[in-house]
């Protein structure tokens, strides 16, 4: 009789013990909705159908990382996911201010976790889409520090833009920290200025002062993606983009943007795509002009590319994923499966 009684009892442990097992579960499961899943990935490369296939997926919610696509009427050159696409899956950071507003890398970072926040209190899962480097790097690691702006400063270098065009100071930017001169372009008044200003008042680059000695926030477990697809075709992809750009009405777009009030936002006016349809409208608009614009964005289209896999590369936490090499539905469910399961 003992040994039967000792048999039951070890069956009311293990089953005490799974019992126990089973009700952990959901707090597993919660762990796990802590998770956020970046995606990011070079111009043109799909990560809006990515994500917006993925989003299906997971019971997803997407938050732009696109430092354009917050601006109202900033929709065809900025490829944003049209209202059909956005019927079922909620978005958010689109459409949040108005193309002459000023917004910046830690309106961004404020913006973005507080988004967070909100869709993981609703059960949902945050996916951050976006090709902006920098407010990206923003997210995972904290927003840019420096010192307050010095009007005396700030004003002479802002005259030396003008008086010797960007390109002197990108250049300079360049040779004093070619990093961060890589992440954005000679066009970027706001940016250079900024930057050199910082080198100026501390003696130290961007690139390292922003983010020194700072850690990946605690509260978030970020799962993230670098989507890509073969430079030559990417590129190809990137060109079709652009005449598909122009063919929907992107000229007509930067026609009224500018009446909107686009020329008093520097960075809106100066961003791909905008700008040359901008200098376009400015011309006497004869086919060659035409053909001059298309080439040239085309091209500042390619080097931003080029530019983003250059940043990426330099960003540990995120993996790389060959959408040439995978079937879609392969893909999603490789971003999926790490959500869930990823150590």
């Amino acid at each position: 009789m003992s040994g039967v009684i000792e048999k039951e009892e070890v069956e009311r442990i293990v089953l005490s013990f799974a019992v126990q097992a089973q009700k952990q579960i959901p707090v597993n499961f919660q762990k796990a909705r802590k998770r956020v899943i970046v995606i990011s990935g070079p111009t043109s490369c799909g990560k809006t159908a990515f994500s917006l296939k993925l989003a299906q997926e997971i019971q997803g919610e997407i938050i732009s990382a696109d430092s354009m696509q917050i601006y109202r009427g900033m929709d065809i050159g900025t490829a944003k996911a049209t209202l059909k696409e956005r019927e079922h899956i909620p978005h958010h950071l689109l459409d949040i201010r108005d193309v002459y507003d000023a917004y910046n890398v830690v309106d961004f970072y404020y913006d973005a976790r507080q988004c967070c926040e909100e869709i993981l209190s609703r059960g949902n899962v945050p996916i951050i889409t976006g090709g902006s480097g920098f407010y990206l790097h923003s997210l995972l690691y904290g927003p840019p520090s420096g010192p307050p702006s010095l009007p005396e400063l700030r004003k002479a270098l802002e005259a030396e833009f003008e008086e010797k065009g960007p390109d002197a100071l990108y250049e300079r930017l360049m040779q004093l920290d070619s990093q961060y001169a890589h992440s954005i372009t000679k066009h970027d008044k706001q940016k250079i200025i900024r930057a050199l200003e910082i080198l100026t008042l501390t003696g130290k680059k961007v690139s390292q002062l922003s983010w020194k000695g700072r850690r990946k926030p605690r509260n978030y477990d970020f799962r993230c993606w670098f989507l890509y697809r073969p430079k030559e075709h990417l590129y190809r992809r990137i060109d079709h983009r652009c005449e598909k750009m122009v063919q929907e009405g992107l000229i007509e777009e930067v026609m009224r943007l500018k009446q909107e009030g686009i020329l008093q936002n520097s960075s809106a006016s100066q961003a791909i795509g905008y700008r040359q349809a901008l200098d376009y409208l400015d011309s006497p608009q004869t086919k060659e002009d035409f053909d001059k614009f298309l080439d040239a964005f085309k091209k500042s289209s390619r080097r931003y590319a080029k530019r983003q896999f250059t940043w990426f590369r330099q960003e540990p936490l995120f993996q790389w994923l060959d959408l040439d090499l995978h079937d879609q539905e392969v893909a999603v469910d490789m971003v999926r499966q790490d959500y869930e399961y990823g150590l």
